[in-house]
């Protein structure tokens, strides 16, 4: 069992939870530690327009390989002005509305203890989101085992989940410039231009919105390959964005 003892002893004190999963490398493993550690643990995935397709694809496979039901809450996020208008706080707003829905939903299930996937790595200063789930009382176990991004990977590892090498990702929603509304059409948008990129053989990488033009955000080992397929990516990417540009700081 690869599981350290902090998190043990979590779990031994805390024997019934509702965990906040995407499907990401920190909640996967942390869904496997708790179903390791004998925990009632039941997983819950918010469906929204921020969310690409493959994070439910992701999250539903991880559940299966365990074991564990997954339950699938559906979320109109767009029906929100304070989400919608993208402030410089947006993510605050955007993780209260996501951890109420699961907080409401888990109390009828029969759940008080609350849990998240941040981990030691995650800094509280810079993650407005954090904020949110402090202020409802949910617990990050990682976090507070002093477990980092690097840990939960390798640990992950140990327990031959397939989700730990999987890229960091973050909603949709981060590739809208603050201030800019959100619309669906432009989530779509991402969202689409970015699984070509995947079937381009990219991975780990942004695509930022500035109005009509998509700034391309990948990792160093990638952009001699971007230039290569210039043209590829430009054919592909036209039926979303009128210009493309490389962001040569990269990822």
């Amino acid at each position: 069992m690869s599981v350290p003892e902090k998190l043990q002893v979590f779990f031994q004190q805390n024997p019934k939870l509702a965990l906040g999963f995407s499907g990401g490398v920190d909640s996967s493993y942390l869904l496997y530690a708790a179903k390791a550690c004998g925990a009632d643990v039941k997983p819950y995935f918010i469906k929204s327009q921020f969310q690409p397709r493959f994070e439910l694809e992701d999250a539903i496979k991880l559940s299966q390989q365990l074991g564990v039901e997954l339950q699938i809450i559906e979320l109109d996020l767009t029906a929100h002005e304070q989400v919608l208008n993208n402030p410089a706080d947006r993510c605050y707003h955007c993780k209260k509305l996501v951890f109420e829905q699961i907080i409401q939903q888990a109390r009828q299930d029969g759940y008080q203890v609350f849990i998240d996937g941040n981990n030691a790595s995650d800094d509280d200063r810079d993650r407005p989101g954090m904020k949110a789930v402090k202020e409802l009382a949910v617990l990050s176990p990682l976090r507070e085992a002093g477990l980092t991004k690097d840990d939960v990977r390798e640990l992950s590892w140990q327990a031959d989940l397939f989700t730990w090498n999987k890229p960091s990702y973050a909603c949709l929603a981060t590739r809208i410039p603050t201030g800019t509304a959100i619309t669906q059409d432009g989530l779509e948008k991402v969202e689409q231009a970015e699984d070509r990129l995947f079937e381009l053989g990219f991975y780990d990488y942004r695509i930022r919105v500035m109005d009509t033009t998509a700034k391309l955000q990948l990792p160093p080992d990638q952009m001699a390959r971007a230039l290569e397929l210039r043209e590829t990516i430009l054919d592909e990417l036209s039926p979303y964005f009128n210009d493309v540009v490389l962001d040569l700081k990269a990822r």
